[in-house]
């Protein structure tokens, strides 16, 4: 992970479990005489997602509607470190303002940044229960409701149009896009978290239903992936003068290619950045305009 990421370390249950006492009878020794969860209990890491919160990011409370995505704290937190990186490079010394395309129920992305970097954060999203939940966590931050804002988005077919006004300027947006192209794909892959997690022999097809968190938008689109990045590197050329660094996480490798001709095609500077937790290897592209 990132250096500057205060989860390099191994989670340290005792603590966590104080700062949020729900989450200690989901914790266990594992055959390693390690204190863990199960990662496959989305109910399990909801409740370390707030510990996590309350713990380090004094985020009181945090709360996900049923069914939507449960975000990796460490993940997620090393996305916002990256972007950091790429600021300092530029010499940014003024307050940033940062813009999460598809901000989700979770509102992770906007609570990390405003939570370690003092950024001003804005969050969109086209689904209005993802927006009100959003609003919701924002709301229940505390001081971190000063510093961030939630849009929702009418238009399906713009990502920025609408969203970000005349006179206003990002010094970077960010995106988690949707992965699959139909719900059966993403389910598949779903089956195959779980079997990563070695935890194949003690769920049924019941608990994988249970554990499907995501919402269509979240998880899918038509053309996946790719096609969605393709359109979101075409619409940011109307904005070049009101952001500086325009950023995506790639989660497929194999749409790299897609994405750089797509790039390519607008001659803009653009970067990849490698991201590393534990087994996990993730990414995300960075382009600007001149």
């Amino acid at each position: 992970m990132h250096p500057n990421n205060i989860h390099n370390t191994p989670y340290n249950f005792e603590l966590l479990c104080e700062s949020h006492p729900e989450l200690a009878p989901f914790v266990f020794l594992n055959d390693h005489k390690r204190e863990t969860i199960d990662f496959a209990d989305n109910e399990a890491v909801f409740h370390l997602n707030k510990a996590l919160l309350r713990h380090h990011y004094s985020i009181a409370d945090w709360n996900l509607p049923k069914n939507y995505l449960c975000p990796p704290i460490p993940g997620r937190a090393d996305y916002i470190h990256h972007i950091s990186d790429l600021l300092v490079v530029d010499g940014t010394t003024e307050r940033i303002n940062g813009l999460d395309i598809g901000v989700g129920a979770n509102c992770i992305y906007p609570l990390l940044g405003a939570s370690i970097y003092d950024w001003s954060m804005v969050g969109v999203d086209i689904s209005e229960p993802a927006v009100l939940s959003a609003r919701n966590n924002v709301k229940d931050s505390g001081i971190l409701s000063e510093l961030i804002q939630i849009r929702h988005q009418t238009n399906n077919a713009d990502l920025f149009k609408g969203i970000i006004s005349e006179n206003e300027y990002f010094h970077f947006t960010m995106c988690n896009p949707p992965f699959h192209s139909s719900k059966e794909e993403a389910s598949r892959g779903t089956k195959r978290k779980l079997e990563n997690l070695k935890n194949q022999l003690y769920h049924t097809q019941n608990d994988l239903n249970l554990n499907f968190g995501g919402q269509a938008n979240e998880l899918w689109c038509n053309g996946g992936e790719a096609l969605f990045i393709k359109r979101l590197i075409k619409q940011s050329a109307a904005y070049r003068n009101q952001v500086g660094w325009f950023t995506t996480l790639v989660s497929k490798k194999e749409n790299l290619s897609k994405i750089y001709k797509q790039l390519d095609k607008l001659k803009v500077n653009h970067k990849t950045i490698d991201m590393h937790q534990g087994n996990k290897h993730s990414r995300f592209v960075a382009w600007k305009f001149d």
